[in-house]
């Protein structure tokens, strides 16, 4: 069983209240925020390679459409749960909300632990899920993509198997695919890159030169990475990094090629036993930026008042419990909340979209250029809204989400 107060779903309804309150909405519009309005549970079975049948279970999540279609990734963990999906979906239509993308949240998981299962096991496993929740899904109703340990071939494999189902092709149906079948330049590293355009925004604000910043990055997945080597290359300090094997900490700097090639051929472990930390100490580290880019729940009461660096930039969905919250705001910590710091990624996905829409493709410079454009944006709206409010950024990104979805509720006579 999930604790209470660690359970997704319980903070982003509290996140939800707490930003609904502050504009003083009504409680049906609230009630309608705080619960997804449609839920698909599947169980389905996939064929193994030694003939044996396994049976799965997996979620899909679909939270708001007020202003579009649903959109948000899919995700194989062995710990997914219809609650994280939920809350997941949740914090995807916020997302979508404070960068003004015309869609809504959506989130998908399916129970599995994907490291244990063949490429061929895999793909069958894919194929499944997606047949299994095709009723529900399309380019006018919801658009999924990659999310934890997915990727690009196995949105080709999704994307296939719902052109088979409709007899047609289909490339709009999901982002994050292979250039080759309609993917977008520029979105392997939109996350990360959306992480960093913030981080910049925000050490701007502070009056802190980038080039001297000192960093910690808890999480060295396909954002971790990417932020370390984009802040890097504008002078950032790389101090310390973890993954799910270990952590390991050099306040000189970390050799960052070097931590690469071991998390691509080995264990960053190997980096060197001197420069071992638990990886809980990581996030209390005194640097200038920490960026989580993990799972959910890593900030929470029982560490916030020992987390040291000067700002927080959620590249991980749901790091910071909203308890924490409190607390990093009275310290002064500017935190840069998931929903505004990792846009990166479903804003360019939304390209994707419209690339596929037109059959007309951009550049990768074009696309960063239009991403840094509606970061950049999002960043400074967010943040006249904390000020007016005198609230913290992640309050204020929810206002402002909340604000347009309900527009749209109201135009269309929901409430």
């Amino acid at each position: 069983m999930i604790e209470e107060n660690m359970n997704p779903f319980l903070t982003a309804q509290k996140q939800i209240e707490t930003a609904a309150n502050k504009l003083q909405l009504p409680q049906h519009v609230i009630e309608i925020l705080k619960r997804p309005m449609r839920v698909l549970k599947v169980t389905f079975p996939v064929k193994m390679d030694d003939g044996s049948m396994r049976v799965f279970e997996g979620f899909r999540s679909q939270h708001n459409d007020a202003v579009g279609p649903t959109k948000g990734g899919i995700r194989f963990h062995p710990s997914v749960t219809e609650d994280e999906v939920k809350a997941l979906s949740m914090w995807m239509t916020f997302k979508c909300g404070v960068v003004g993308l015309p869609l809504g949240g959506g989130k998908g998981g399916v129970i599995v632990d994907p490291h244990t299962l063949s490429k061929g096991e895999l793909e069958r496993l894919s194929r499944a899920f997606f047949e299994a929740i095709a009723q529900i899904i399309g380019p006018d109703k919801d658009i999924p993509a990659p999310d934890v340990y997915t990727n690009a071939q196995i949105m080709g494999w999704m994307m296939d198997t719902f052109s088979r189902l409709q007899g047609s092709y289909s490339p709009g149906v999901i982002t994050g695919k292979p250039l080759s079948i309609g993917g977008s330049k520029g979105r392997g590293e939109a996350t990360a890159r959306g992480v960093v355009i913030t981080v910049v925004e925000a050490m701007k604000q502070l009056n802190k030169p980038l080039h001297e910043a000192t960093v910690a990055i808890q999480g060295f997945g396909n954002a971790g990475r990417n932020v370390a080597a984009m802040l890097s290359s504008l002078g950032s300090k790389i101090v310390a990094v973890s993954d799910s094997q270990g952590a390991i900490y050099d306040a000189q700097g970390l050799n960052l090629d070097r931590v690469m090639d071991l998390k691509d051929h080995g264990s960053i472990r190997d980096y060197g036993a001197d420069h071992l930390i638990d990886p809980y100490e990581l996030l209390e580290l005194d640097v200038d930026i920490l960026v989580p880019a993990a799972l959910e729940n890593v900030i929470t009461v029982e560490n916030a008042d020992r987390i040291q660096a000067k700002i927080v930039a959620e590249a991980a969905n749901g790091p910071t419990l909203p308890e924490a919250d409190d607390i990093l705001f009275k310290k002064g910590i500017l935190v840069i909340p998931d929903i505004l710091a990792n846009a990166g990624g479903v804003t360019v996905s939304y390209f994707e979209g419209v690339q596929n829409a037109m059959n007309y493709y951009w550049s990768e410079e074009e696309v960063n250029e239009k991403l840094e454009v509606m970061m950049i944006d999002a960043y400074y709206q967010v943040n006249e809204l904390a000020k007016e409010y005198k609230t913290d950024l992640r309050t204020a990104a929810y206002m402002k989400s909340i604000k347009r979805i309900v527009e749209a509720m109201d135009a269309r006579g929901w409430i």
